[in-house]
Order: C-alpha cells, then sequence, then structure tokens
C-alpha cells in the first residue's frame, strides 16, 4: 500500500512536469516517504527507489528529455548500470538524436557484453539506416547473448524482409510468436527493447505476418494482416488461395472475405476511346 501510494504520488507529480521537452533540465523533485500509507509494516521506500520510479514513469509518459535527465542523474552514483544507460539511449532514440543514443547503448554494452537489450537496439538504428545486414549481425548477437525476447526475432525478420529473405523472416517470425503469440499486436512505448514497425514494403512484409499466423492457426490475425497486404499493394496477395501454408485457415470465413475482395489497384485499366 505505501509504495502503491508514493506511486500515485510520483505520477500525480509528472503529470505536472513542463509538457514543452526543450525547457532547461533540473534535478529531479521527488515525492517524501511522509506522505505514505497507513501501513507500519511495509518498509519505506528510499530515495533511489522512488528517483527510479519517477524515471520509469517519465518514460512510459513518453516525457523522453525529461527521462534522460532522470536517468543520468540515477547513472551519477552507478556510471556503469547498464539497464540505466540503455534507458538513456532509449530516450535519446525517441528524441530522434540516434547518435546519443548510440553512444548509451555502447556504454551499456561495455558494462555488460551479453546486455542483448541494448546490442538488440543498436541493430534497431542500424535498421533506421537501412543497414539491414548490419541490423541482423546485431539481433543474431544479442540472440546468441541470451536475449530470447520476442521482439528480438521480430525485428530479425523485418530486417531479412528488408533484403528478401523471405524464407529467414518466417523462421524468425514463427520464433516470435512461439515465445509471444501477440508479439505483433503491441503498441506500447515503454519496456526496454525496442521493436521495429516500419518496413520498405509494408504489403510483403504484412503478407509475411499473415503467412506466420495462418501456420498457428489463427485465422483471425492472419485475416488481419492479409487485408492490410491487399490494402497496401500486395499484387500477389491472392496467392494465399494456393499456399500452403495457408492450409489450415483458407476456409475461414474471415480470411475468405478478405480474399473476395477485389483490390482496386488489381482492376484492369481501361483502355483509351479512340476517336
Amino acid at each position: 500500500m505505501r509504495r502503491l501510494a508514493l506511486f500515485a504520488i510520483a505520477l500525480a507529480f509528472t503529470a505536472g512536469i513542463g509538457r514543452a521537452q526543450h525547457a532547461p533540465a533540473g534535478p529531479p523533485v521527488l515525492p517524501t516517504n511522509d506522505s505514505a500509507s497507513q501501513n507500519p509494516n511495509e518498509p519505506p521506500m528510499t530515495p533511489r527507489q522512488i528517483a527510479v520510479m519517477r524515471a520509469q514513469i517519465l518514460m512510459a509518459r513518453k516525457d523522453y528529455q525529461q527521462a534522460a535527465v532522470a536517468y543520468q542523474l540515477l547513472l551519477q552514483d552507478d556510471p556503469r548500470n547498464p539497464d540505466f544507460l540503455n534507458q538513456v539511449g532509449m530516450a535519446y532514440q525517441q528524441l530522434g538524436d540516434g547518435e546519443r543514443a548510440e553512444h548509451f547503448y555502447r556504454r551499456a554494452i561495455r558494462a555488460d557484453k551479453n546486455y542483448s537489450r541494448a546490442i538488440n537496439n543498436l541493430g534497431t538504428l542500424e535498421y533506421a539506416k537501412h543497414r539491414y545486414g548490419k541490423a541482423i549481425k546485431y539481433y543474431k548477437k544479442a540472440i546468441s547473448a541470451g536475449g530470447d525476447l520476442a521482439p528480438i526475432y521480430s525485428n530479425l525478420g523485418y530486417a531479412y524482409c528488408g533484403i528478401k529473405l523471405f524464407p529467414e523472416a518466417m523462421q524468425a517470425f514463427a520464433k516470435a510468436l512461439a515465445i509471444d503469440p501477440e508479439v505483433f499486436e503491441h503498441h506500447g512505448g515503454g519496456g526496454s527493447v525496442f521493436q521495429q514497425r516500419s518496413a520498405v514494403d509494408p504489403g510483403v512484409l504484412y503478407f509475411m505476418l499473415a503467412k506466420s499466423y495462418a501456420k498457428t492457426g489463427d485465422a483471425e490475425r492472419t485475416a488481419r494482416y492479409l487485408k492490410l497486404s491487399r490494402d497496401d499493394g500486395y499484387k500477389d496477395f491472392l496467392s494465399a488461395r494456393k499456399d500452403p501454408d495457408f492450409a489450415r485457415v483458407i476456409k475461414d470465413p474471415q480470411v475468405q472475405e478478405v480474399l473476395r475482395v477485389q483490390p482496386t489497384y488489381a482492376a484492369e485499366p481501361q483502355k483509351p476511346v479512340s476517336n
């Protein structure tokens, strides 16, 4: 109860932070233990625990500039903490400052060479520059370091799609879904691992995701991503009718409904009228 009360206080405090992200940064004002709940048996949170909580809340509220400040203040007492270093990097990456983000990711990896989250996040910086080969190397290194998180396999699949290695992409997506069946449904900005959401050819990517869900027997998500593929201009989406990867769901009404609708780009071009 005491921690819940302090969390509420910290959350209320962060709501009042200036929303202009370019305001001068100062030291965070922390809630005190004087406002704790009536449970005397629970030990009070330390000022450091409260500072960590506040930094986490700032990231969750997408106040990235203040979050970067809050985590860097924590680093003053713990300069080799890979979690804090990674979070600073993520804050800067969200602010569009890839150079600073890379600096802090590399510091996190120097502090812990097997810190898979920062290794993955370096890969996302390479992916954003369309350096898919380098991104793949980072994602594989993150996985080898023990990062078997579904988002890392998802990112690996995206990078393979970027260089049109679709069988490899399918394998990566299958591993991601085996870990977390809803990995492609998450849209939150929290956590400590960046997950790719953009693709060079979205239509192809959506078709690969539809195939991946079809192989698991998830007709609803298959239909959703197949529709996205169709609507995004993937002209071969009708190949799903004969693709063995879709066999488990091809007769489902949701999938059939998507396949019945003729996309506008597939219509025959009209011949010019001759005079």
